[in-house]
């Protein structure tokens, strides 16, 4: 993810700085999907869990009484954020992921309830002119959002990663347009994080080739 950041940077020193994990995991039936990120303007690293594309719960860490010290690198940021992710997932594996959720009156998990959502509108028709083109629609509480600032980053096996930039309009969507073989779907998956009056969100999408 280092090369990642790396290049956002590159984009607009602006940027809030991208870095967050993934992760499906098995419990009996259930496929659990675990998405943490780092939501820095609020000094909280987030993890949310999913069934089915529906948040099932939430834990949030403040990280504010670090966030002064000149010390306290992104890569520190990153290590701590990764631990709470395998925290959730080790919760998932043993049966016991309703302990480690936060109760909804606790000051973290108040914080992170007014939060971004993306949705991939054009999942089944993103082929188009040679290339690849994701529309992308942006809502906080269920309303759409205009001028949400998007950054992708199109991971390929063995490949530098590709990274695009697009900005939501009045209907809450953006279009992000890659410029690539279809070939070169097998196995890949773009990282999309919205960023809206310092609040943001990151999803992970994966791509395959047209059937």
């Amino acid at each position: 993810m280092g090369s990642f950041r790396r290049m956002i940077g590159a984009i607009s020193k602006k940027d809030p700085m991208i870095f967050g994990f993934n992760t499906d995991v098995k419990h009996g039936d259930t496929v659990y999907h675990v998405q943490s990120e780092a939501r820095q303007s609020e000094f909280l690293f987030q993890t949310q869990v999913f069934v089915r594309g529906r948040c099932i719960g939430k834990r949030a860490t403040s990280y504010a009484d670090r966030a002064i010290d000149p010390f306290f690198t992104d890569k520190q940021k990153e290590a701590m954020l990764r631990d709470q992710h395998r925290y959730v997932l080790d919760a998932i594996r043993e049966g016991k992921l309703e302990s480690v959720l936060d109760k909804r009156e606790s000051p973290e998990a108040l914080a992170a309830v007014k939060e971004l959502d993306l949705e991939w509108v054009n999942a089944d028709s993103v082929h188009a002119n040679g290339g690849l083109v994701i529309k992308l629609r942006v809502t906080e509480g269920g309303a759409v959002v205009e001028g949400a600032n998007l950054v992708s980053r199109f991971g390929r096996p063995e490949r530098e990663p590709l990274y695009s930039q697009a900005v939501s309009d009045a209907s809450g969507t953006a279009e992000i347009k890659l410029e690539l073989e279809e070939s070169a779907l097998a196995d890949s998956s773009v990282l999309v994080q919205a960023d809206y009056k310092g609040r943001t969100t990151t999803r992970k999408f994966r791509l395959k080739k047209a059937g």
